[in-house]
């Protein structure tokens, strides 16, 4: 089975689960050049339940919070690199997302039992209330690893390559 799906059947699965009374933690991100904070992260939040679904942000939405450089590899090559990963079960490249209320609709659709985060996340507000909407809980699952971040390497790589 694929593990990069659509939101249709992300929704599915959802319900799925719940039928089952399996939990599903959802996680959330850009992804560009994965590192060990990456990996620690989703091992953690893989931690939190029984399937673990990976929403990425698209190109154009890395483009507009990155910058015009990025993403440094495509929606299609993160989600490749992301299904790879024991710790990820499934990864839903988002649509394009206009303002929070399109984030809320998404999240109320698929409907996780857990939305997992770093901790000090500058997003936590959204997520927290996102969670709060639909009786989900919020897990901090790490904190960030200092000078562990694709901003980070980016400029590293390209400074001394």
């Amino acid at each position: 089975m694929d593990k990069i799906i659509d939101l249709s059947r992300a929704i599915k699965l959802s319900q799925k689960l719940k039928k089952e009374h399996k939990t599903l933690v959802i996680t959330g991100g850009c992804f560009d050049i994965l590192h060990v904070g990456h990996i620690r992260f989703l091992r953690e939040s893989k931690k939190q339940g029984d399937f673990l679904l990976v929403l990425i942000e698209n190109d154009r939405s890395v483009k507009k919070l990155k910058g015009k450089n990025r993403p440094i590899n495509t929606q299609h090559e993160r989600a490749e690199v992301l299904a790879a990963l024991s710790s990820v079960d499934y990864i839903l490249i988002l649509p394009s997302m206009k303002n929070n209320n399109d984030y809320d609709m998404l999240i109320k659709k698929i409907n996780p039992n857990i939305i997992t985060t770093t901790k000090g996340d500058p997003q936590a507000v959204h997520i927290e209330r996102q969670a709060k909407m639909i009786g989900a809980k919020v897990s901090y699952v790490i904190g960030r690893i200092e000078n562990k971040s694709t901003t980070n390497l980016a400029r590293i790589i390209s400074k001394n390559f």
